[in-house]
């Protein structure tokens, strides 16, 4: 990736585990805190300390639902870049039969090692760019290659109802590669996050310090509360990350289209 990342280098475990114990620290320093100043603290500034928090909760939650929409839709977005790419690769395939016939063969070994080649670099984690640019760069090669054939075929037999349909398909194909690449690339900003992760600590932070004015320490809710989001905001990230992790798009459209090659 060429920009820089502070989050996604890390393991969204990672990640949660961390923001959950910072949750449950702030807690406590709030809980502390507020019993302080519980003394000189009046009930209308109590009041007003609820209201205070429930409002930083519903924003949470408007955060939280914004964020997993944004982590959903791209997610939904790379699934079907897949199935379009799988669905160009088939029908470039299934076009071989058009070429003149001495084409046909090179064609379709060219075809069989780009779809083995593709499915190779769909399980490569996306932090290790010197393998991605190994593959990308053979990928790009056979590309070329195959564009060259495709203008074999074009000078031998430039009808549009045959060799002209092959070289639309490669087109397809070549453009779905390149929309899935640039697909891989978005993700959640790190900034939404970044604030996702604030609001979520000063919540934490504000529970417990609702809860050191009134005296009471409330271990259960809190700590079940902590939890629950935490486990969505490890929904979000490990939607985020198409390549690791335990959500991962299917690849069963291109598996079963290089089983039907060999």
């Amino acid at each position: 990736m060429e920009q820089t990342e502070l989050l996604y280098p890390h393991s969204s475990p990672l990640i949660a585990g961390v923001l959950f114990l910072v949750i449950v620290l702030c807690n406590e320093a709030g809980f502390q805190i507020g019993r302080f100043v519980q003394e000189h603290t009046d009930s209308e500034v109590k009041a007003l300390t609820g209201s205070i928090q429930a409002s930083i909760l519903g924003l949470l939650a408007l955060l939280l639902g914004f964020t997993f929409s944004m982590a959903m839709q791209r997610y939904d977005s790379r699934s079907m870049a897949l199935i379009d790419e799988a669905n160009a690769l088939g029908t470039a395939v299934l076009r071989i039969q058009l070429l003149p016939p001495e084409l046909q063969d090179d064609a379709r070994h060219l075809l069989r090692e780009y779809i083995d080649l593709r499915v190779a670099a769909g399980k490569i984690d996306l932090t290790k760019h010197h393998e991605r640019d190994a593959y990308n760069g053979r990928i790009a090669d056979l590309q070329h290659q195959l564009w060259s054939l495709a203008i074999q075929a074009t000078n031998r037999d430039p009808r549009a109802v045959t060799t002209g349909v092959f070289v639309k398909s490669l087109n397809d194909v070549i453009d779905m590669q390149g929309k899935r690449s640039a697909l891989l690339r978005m993700h959640v900003p790190e900034t939404v996050l970044l604030l996702l992760f604030i609001v979520f600590i000063s919540a934490g932070g504000m529970m417990g310090y609702s809860g050191g004015l009134s005296g009471k320490r409330i271990v259960a809710p809190v700590v079940l509360v902590s939890l629950l989001i935490t486990l969505i905001v490890f929904l979000i990230i490990d939607l985020d990350r198409p390549r690791r992790g335990l959500i991962q798009v299917n690849q069963d459209a291109m598996l079963e289209l290089q089983r039907s090659m060999q």
